[in-house]
Formats: structure tokens, sequence, C-alpha cells
């Protein structure tokens, strides 16, 4: 047995958390698979990259609103894929490097089970080592769930999709949250007939309801959408899968994706050993410190947080990072406004309490909504569905929440969650500083100046 002073589960944003501040520790990384995790293998920096290209492919497709007479002739799919990948790939084993090369770090390129509330056994390529440390920080993140209807046919996920050998003719995509919509926009807008079905009735249901009904509506003039609707049977086809519905119907494609939320990974880490609790869920329970149920262990990320996002995770390592190194002044995570973006086409973004939640929490509300086609760059843009909405508390004058749909939302909407997280007042917002014209951020200095404050 090797004994560390800490020992971490997970080099996603668990690698973040080894800073100068905890230099003087003797570190164990385990990791099973690529560092970086989720965000820089599967999820947010490879999407974003996929999206970006979608985005240069519509705005060829749509160049002649603008006078501009351009055509679409191919799109080289595997150049796409490869120039994306050979960007993360190689920043990943750097990333491993560092480690590896590090004074204080020892990396472990397995999987890490608990036999005991400080004791792992780590599953080595070459066989089995056991580890002890103080201190553990669990950072093991989560996977895609794979509903058991479709369990027997052939299907991708975020996690493969990526990385596929040829675009398909057609998709369908199980789920319309997050996931299913950025995918949505990347596959259709290189070429792929998309169908989504969700059992709900409408798409991104976490943002505000305004927001999710407007997107839903547009996404049915882009995909064939199926709302409301389960999938009852799956059966592979010659060219694909067949899904069944509950209403009788089949839709049928050549790939199946795979959209329907991802699980934390708790039920691989032999947590029945420990005194460590989990919720319903199964995500770590932790308090506001980020500590477990068991001294000494600590949990981040997808695999305790409630806000699976790329941001609260690093937020959640810097605290822990700084908790460990001074455990007589430990500060408490901050999730108090946490943002959130959805690439779609348009793309989304939200901050704070939506219309309906600041109602039911007994707020008197004043509600502003502008849209992007009533300002000067709205006007350049040729753009008719962008919307700024802000939800703001009468009383105090102060915001509540931001929730915008169009063009570089994810952009527009950093001053209000400023203002959120410093209790700038909404007026104070609007008149304290200039706005440069004709930029389209006026669209956000336009719905604050719409709100009916005293």
């Amino acid at each position: 047995m090797t004994s560390f002073d800490i020992a971490v589960i997970g080099a996603g944003s668990g690698n973040f958390l080894i800073n100068r501040s905890l230099r003087d520790k003797r570190v164990a990384v385990i990791e099973e698979n690529r560092f970086g995790g989720t965000c820089l293998n599967v999820g947010c920096i490879p999407t974003k990259m996929f999206v970006h290209t979608a985005d240069v492919a519509t705005w060829i497709r749509e160049a002649g609103r603008f006078g501009l007479d351009t055509s679409l002739d191919n799109v080289r799919w595997s150049d796409i894929r490869d120039r994306i990948f050979d960007r993360i790939d190689p920043n990943s084993a750097d990333a491993r490097q560092g480690r590896v090369d590090g004074e204080n770090t020892t990396v472990f390129d397995g999987h890490a089970t608990f036999t005991d509330d400080h004791t792992l056994r780590v599953e080595l390529p070459a066989g089995t080592e056991e580890v002890s440390a103080d201190t553990i920080v669990i950072a093991a993140g989560g996977r895609p769930v794979v509903p058991e209807v479709v369990a027997d046919v052939p299907f991708e996920t975020s996690d493969t999709v990526m990385r596929i050998d040829a675009l398909p003719r057609s998709m369908t995509i199980l789920g319309g949250g997050f996931i299913g919509s950025e995918f949505a926009h990347i596959f259709s807008a290189l070429g792929v007939e998309v169908t989504i079905v969700v059992r709900g009735d409408a798409l991104v249901r976490r943002t505000d309801e305004e927001v999710s009904q407007r997107f839903t509506e547009l996404a049915g003039k882009q995909w064939t959408v199926h709302l409301g609707h389960e999938v009852v049977a799956a059966r592979p086809t010659e060219h694909g899968v067949a899904l069944e519905l509950d209403d009788g119907s089949l839709v049928e494609s050549e790939m199946l994706l795979l959209a329907t939320g991802r699980a934390p990974n708790t039920d691989r880490l032999g947590l029945d050993t420990t005194d460590v609790e989990l919720r319903d869920d199964g995500r770590i329970v932790v308090d506001e410190f980020g500590r477990t149920t068991v001294p000494g262990v600590w949990a981040l990320g997808d695999i305790s947080s409630e806000f699976a996002l790329k941001h609260v995770a690093n937020h959640e390592a810097r605290t822990i990072a700084h908790n460990l190194a001074h455990p007589d002044d430990l500060r408490a995570f901050d999730h108090r406004f946490v943002p959130s973006a959805v690439f779609t086409h348009p793309q989304l973004a939200g901050v704070g309490l939506t219309e309906k939640q600041a109602n039911e929490a007994g707020h008197r509300i004043t509600v502003s909504t502008r849209a992007y086609g009533d300002t000067a760059y709205g006007w350049a843009m040729e753009d008719t569905t962008g919307f700024c909405k802000l939800v703001a508390d009468k009383d105090t004058g102060l915001l509540l929440g931001a929730h915008i749909m169009g063009p570089d939302a994810s952009t527009l909407i950093q001053p209000a969650i400023q203002a959120l997280h410093f209790d700038t007042p909404a007026r104070d917002l609007a008149r304290g500083q200039y706005w440069i014209h004709p930029a389209m951020a006026e669209v956000l200095e336009n719905a604050l100046l719409g709100l009916d404050l005293r």
C-alpha cells in the first residue's frame, strides 16, 4: 500500500485543485480515462468547436437575406472532426504529463474503488495497487444515461458521437434538453436530417418558461420534433434504428443519439464500503464547504453538485483547494447565481430566477422583454426571433434573473451575471455606465430601462 496526503479521484476539474497552495503535499491523481474530464474530451470544449462550425454553415445557408449568393457545397466531416480532436487530444495528454512530471504528484492510470473510508483499490493495466490518503477528493464525474428500452439497439451518446467515422443521412435524438438541443443544431447544420423525441411538452424546460416556449416553436421549424411521447420499443433495422412511440407511430433513422441526461458515477466507486452518504438521485451529499459525511473525504463537480456545469466544478475545485490548504479558514461554495448557456440555434442563456420562480418566491416583480430586432445591430443582423427578458424586484430595484435567446446570448448575459453577484441595482446598471452604440448589448440596456422600478 502506498500512502499519500491527498488522493484525487478524477482528473477533470479535480486536476485543477492541485495548485501552489498544496505544493507541500504528496498527491495521488487517479484517472481511468483522459485527463481533462467530460468538459475537455466529450463535453463543453469539443461541442463548442463543432457548434462554431455549425454556425458558419448556417450563416452560409442564410446569407441570401443579406444579398449574398452563397452555397455550401460540401461538408468534410473527417476534416472537421480531426481538426477538433487534433487539438483536444494533445491538450489532454499534456495535462496528464504535467502531473507525471510534477514533483509532488503521482499519476495512477486506472479505476479506483473504496475499500474503506480512506483506502482505495486502483485497477491498473498491469495489476492492482492499494492507495491510502488522509484526504480524498472525489471528482469522478458522470456518464450518459441509457434508457433500458433502447439498450439493445445501436446508439451513440455525447461521449461517442463526436468521433463517428461518417455523418449519417438521418439522426433521431432522444431527449430535448441542453445536450440534445446542441447536437440537433450541430448535425442539422452539417446536413443531417434530425428528429427529436421528448417526453415533455417543450424543449430545454430548465430555462425560463417563455424562452422554452419560443425555442420549442423555432425548433419545430428546423427539425422534426415529437413532443409528449415515450419510446415503448426499439429495434434495429437494415439502415439504422426504429423507435416505436406510445401513440403507435414509428420513428426511423440511420443513427440514434441518446441525450436523456447524465448520471453520477457513484455506483462505480465502492462507496457502500464507506460512510459516504448519497442523495436519492445518486449524487454524493456534501456541505457548503464540499465535505462529505466522512471526515477527510470531499467531493466536487458532477458527482455531487446539482449543477452539471464546468464553471461550477471549477469554482468548487478552487474552493476545496483553499479549504484543504486553510482548514481553519473554510470558504463556502457560492451557488447563488449560477449561469448557464445552451449553444444551439439560436443560443440560449440564463441566470437567476425565472419569472415563475420569482413569483413563487413571493417577490413583487417587474418584467421587461426587449427584442434584438428593436436595436440597430439587430437590424444589421436581420434578427426576428432574439429577445432579452429581465425579472427584477420592484421593492429593492435589484435584478432577480436574466434570460436571453439569440445570437451571442452566452456573452450578452455577462453584465447581468455581474449585477446579480454584486447587488448592482438595475437602474445603476442601465445608466451608471456607457453602452456602446450600436452594439448588440443595447438589447440588455433597453430591457433594463423597461423595468417598472420606483
